[in-house]
């Protein structure tokens, strides 16, 4: 974002950054978990977009999903499907419930760690989120296509979004919705070399050197919710 955009302007550039296969940086909130996520629609993973997530990023690479096709799937909250004593049903540090769900490799991976097999099992998951919210995929076909565990972990958006819960897995969808793409994204914090999340504008800083357009949430909030 340039000194002199506005925060529609931001929006409107980032919409056509997804549309265009480009990621965007992603800002949460400074009250919230106060990292920025390296965010690709899932259409547009290739093998160098995960290197990129890795080397660029650094933290958890997750695949979000919106609730129709999180629904198709039959995809559980892992705090609901782990039964074990070091599972807690609880909010996070932040005040906000965990929105983790399974993890997954595409069968037609080997060990799904690659590059090459992370990107397949993220495109794939792209394809299935299409046909789930046209109402042409179910869990059976999701068993078909995917084994769990494996290297690339889902999250299951708030059915109302931005009006329910305000991460990124939510931040993200609404974003891929007003892009008008099937609704999931990868997101991946921003991580610094030493201990902790990146800052803010060292984040910002990073969006402008590589032409990445970067928003704050509370703009998608304010304008998206």
């Amino acid at each position: 974002m340039s000194p002199n955009q506005s925060p529609s302007g931001a929006i409107e550039e980032a919409i056509a950054a997804f549309e265009a296969g480009h990621p965007v940086c992603i800002h949460d909130a400074s009250d919230r978990e106060g990292e920025t996520d390296l965010v690709y629609h899932a259409d547009a993973v290739d093998p160098a977009a995960v290197a990129r997530l890795r080397n660029d990023a650094g933290g958890l690479v997750c695949v979000a999903l919106g609730d129709a096709a999180a629904t198709a799937a039959e995809l559980p909250y892992a705090t609901a499907a782990i039964d074990h004593p070091a599972v807690e049903d609880t909010a996070m540090a932040y005040g906000d419930r965990p929105s983790f769900s399974l993890s997954v490799n595409h069968r037609e991976t080997f060990t799904g760690i690659t590059d090459e097999d992370r990107a397949l099992t993220i495109q794939e998951l792209g394809r299935f989120a299409a046909e789930a919210t046209a109402g042409d995929a179910t869990v059976v076909d999701f068993a078909e296509r995917f084994r769990s565990p494996g290297h690339v972990q889902l999250l299951r958006a708030a059915p109302e979004l931005l009006a329910e819960r305000r991460g990124h897995t939510e931040l993200g969808i609404a974003l891929a919705n007003a892009a008008d793409l099937p609704p999931a994204v990868v997101v991946c914090e921003m991580l610094t070399d030493g201990d902790g999340a990146q800052s803010r504008e060292t984040a910002r800083e990073y969006a402008a050197t590589h032409g990445i357009p970067f928003l704050r949430g509370e703009w998608l909030i304010e304008t998206l919710a």
